[in-house]
């Protein structure tokens, strides 16, 4: 794999090694319970999650013709500033219809954490195919940032994360 990418998927994965150990050491009534009609600490990580999973089948598909998309250039770079700022900036967005209004719930934590895995795993699979010379192709396609590379899609996966991860503290 290559070094930014391995970069990047470890403070990925660091990163959320310490969500689920805070989610671990919750009740279940507590991981459950919804306060105010606000999503639950379940249904948040299932929504990272979801992005997850949608943004690596997205990206699994589209890698196969990589050499006929374009490169990302300032402009890109100066969509994920502004996304990266939005992030960081107490506002509450609206997720993208394809996430569905209501996030799943898990059942139980083990399951939450098994379904994390297997997508980090796909996640993981997939950074090794991209060869140095590919980084900057628009592989990824977000919903408000449009086309992306694949280190603005691993920099999206940890601004989401660091985004929910105050709701979720305030929850448990």
């Amino acid at each position: 794999m290559n070094s930014l990418l391995a970069k990047y998927f470890d403070t990925l994965e660091t990163q959320r090694a310490k969500l689920l150990v805070e989610i671990k050491k919750a009740s279940s009534e507590q991981i459950n319970q919804q306060i105010k009609g606000k999503w639950s600490v379940n249904q948040i990580a299932s929504h990272l999650i979801t992005a997850e999973q949608l943004s690596v089948s997205y990206i699994t598909k589209k890698i196969n013709a990589i050499n006929e998309v374009g490169n990302t250039g300032l402009l890109g770079e100066l969509k994920l500033l502004f996304f990266i700022i939005s992030q960081r900036l107490p506002l509450k967005y609206k997720a993208p219809k394809t996430l569905g209004e209501q996030p799943r719930s898990y059942s139980d934590f083990m399951e939450l954490e098994k379904n994390w895995d297997e997508t980090r795993q796909q996640l993981n699979l997939l950074l090794k195919r991209f060869s140095d010379n590919s980084l900057r192709k628009k592989i990824y396609r977000h919903p408000v940032m449009g086309r992306c590379n694949i280190i603005h899609a691993l920099i999206f996966f940890r601004e989401h994360i660091n985004h929910h991860y105050p709701q979720i503290r305030r929850q448990l």
